[in-house]
Order: C-alpha cells, then structure tokens, then sequence
C-alpha cells in the first residue's frame, strides 16, 4: 500500500467534501485529526499519525492547525477522552468554522480519505476504540452495516 502524499491528501478530501479550496480541506482535514487524536487511545493515535504524511501528523500532534489554531477546544483535558458523535461534531465545527451538520458530512469524507490512505487493520482498530455513534461515520462500520 503506498502512503497518500500530503498534497494528494488533502486533494481528495476536497473532492470528496466537495470543497470550494485547499484551505478548507486542510481545515477540516485538521479539525476532524485534532478530535479523533483527543478521542483515541495515545498508542492508537501514534499508529495513525505514523501512517499520515509528516506535515499533517506534525499539525496534529504539536497542536496548530494551518492558521496556528490550538488543538484543543476549551473542554480538553488529555487523550483517550470519552465523548460521543455530539461532542466530536461540536469540536470539528469549532476548529473547522462550520455548522455541525456540515462537520459531520466533512468527517465522513475525511474518514473516507483515510480509509484508503492507511492500512485496513488500523481502520479496523478505529472502529473498535470509537463509540458506535462516531463509528457510523467509518466506511469500515458502515459497510458491515450494509452487509447485515
């Protein structure tokens, strides 16, 4: 499987999001990573992050976005935190300067992307660390629900 370049990345997330630029694929390209990483277990987020290329990792994990947004939204407090598909829409809205309808549509094709840009164990293991709720927006989650 060969890694997504940064560029082909965010290019696919803004064909899929149907986004009007680059910057507002890197955006929530961002915002949606940010969330996920307060969500996940440190190890998981680690596996993912190694699998990205280096300067989106880099925005996660040293906590700017592209605009030197922080982060963390005002209620963090440390990874593997427990929330749900409201809290997670709520913060990728925040960080993403859109409503929480339209973060949820992004967050779906930004797990698309990823989908296809990481290895399907890891996809698997994202799907098992997140509540249902979030994981509905995984291709992998919903494809066995279309399977049943």
């Amino acid at each position: 499987m060969a890694a997504l370049q940064y560029d082909e990345l965010i290019g696919k997330v803004q064909a899929r999001a149907q986004l009007s630029g680059r910057g507002d694929a890197e955006r929530v390209t961002g915002a949606v990573l940010r969330t996920l990483a307060e969500r996940l277990p440190d190890g998981l987020t680690g596996h993912l992050l190694a699998q990205l290329p280096s300067a989106l990792a880099a925005s996660v994990s040293d906590g700017t976005g592209e605009a030197g947004t922080p982060a963390h939204g005002p209620e963090h407090s440390g990874s593997g935190e427990r929330f749900g598909l409201t809290a997670f829409a709520g913060r990728v809205a925040w960080r993403a300067g859109v409503p929480e309808d339209v973060a949820l549509r992004q967050t779906a094709a930004v797990f698309e992307v990823l989908d296809a840009a990481v290895a399907p164990e890891l996809m698997e293991k994202l799907t098992a660390a997140l509540p249902a709720d979030i994981g509905k927006l995984l291709p992998t989650a919903r494809a066995r629900e279309a399977g049943e």
